[in-house]
């Protein structure tokens, strides 16, 4: 992962996150809180008990005010190789958990930690053919029985491919097929990987989007979600 991309990026991503996605009629805060809404609602559904959250690739904390809303007693570890949006992530969120600077192609934790592992589009900026050790040293970090939840862009849905193409902080991104996705799960040593699509519908069909909750086998959705266990 290129650290001085991001460190670049960082000052000017969420001005070019937003005019990015306009098309969709949303904003940023959307997109991030309706992946922290379905991961509660995972969570809940398996009865999984979640004190510790590890979010690999939090950038400058887009996430972080949904996981205070959705996970308010659970303990928050925000981690990137961009010291600057990490840096950048603590000014606008100050006390919101613990950051970790990723270097060497190692988390600085200890094994065997988080209850969650949490990735929001992060993936498809890391060369495919490192996808593998990064998902053994996030399943490094996971408690037995703990939770993956890996949310990418659908390469089979155009707009989402048009939005990446157009997008300057993706410039050298490489989309992830779900079943792509899940071998590398597989193969990092997780256990029993799904995939559950979402964001069928932009604002202008907003009424339809309580639909989406019975689509999430339809491999049309913007993005996807790759959900595993550590055995």
């Amino acid at each position: 992962m290129d650290k001085a991309e991001f460190d670049r990026f960082a000052d000017a991503y969420d001005q070019q996150h937003r005019a990015n996605i306009a098309i969709t009629g949303e904003d940023p805060a959307y997109f991030a809180e309706y992946k922290i809404r379905l991961l509660e609602q995972i969570t809940d559904r398996d009865r999984l008990q979640v004190s510790q959250i590890y979010d690999f690739g939090a950038g400058i904390g887009n996430s972080i005010p949904f996981f205070r809303r959705y996970f308010p007693e659970a303990m928050l570890t925000s981690s990137d190789v961009s010291e600057r949006s990490l840096a950048l992530a603590r000014q606008r969120h100050p006390g919101s958990g613990e950051t970790l600077l990723i270097e060497n192609d190692r988390i600085p934790c200890e094994s065997d930690r988080f209850d969650v592992v949490f990735s929001a589009c992060v993936f498809h900026h890391i060369p495919h053919e490192e996808h593998v050790a990064w998902l053994r040293e996030l399943h490094r970090i996971t408690r037995p029985g703990g939770l993956i939840a890996v949310f990418e862009h659908n390469p089979l849905n155009p707009l989402t491919v048009h939005a990446v193409n157009t997008c300057p902080f993706d410039e050298n991104a490489k989309l992830i097929f779900a079943r792509q996705l899940s071998r590398s799960l597989q193969a990092a040593g997780w256990s029993s990987p799904q995939i559950q699509y979402s964001l069928f519908f932009p604002r202008a069909l907003a009424r339809l989007r309580p639909l989406e909750d019975m689509l999430g086998w339809l491999p049309l959705g913007a993005q996807y979600a790759a959900l595993a266990r550590k055995s």
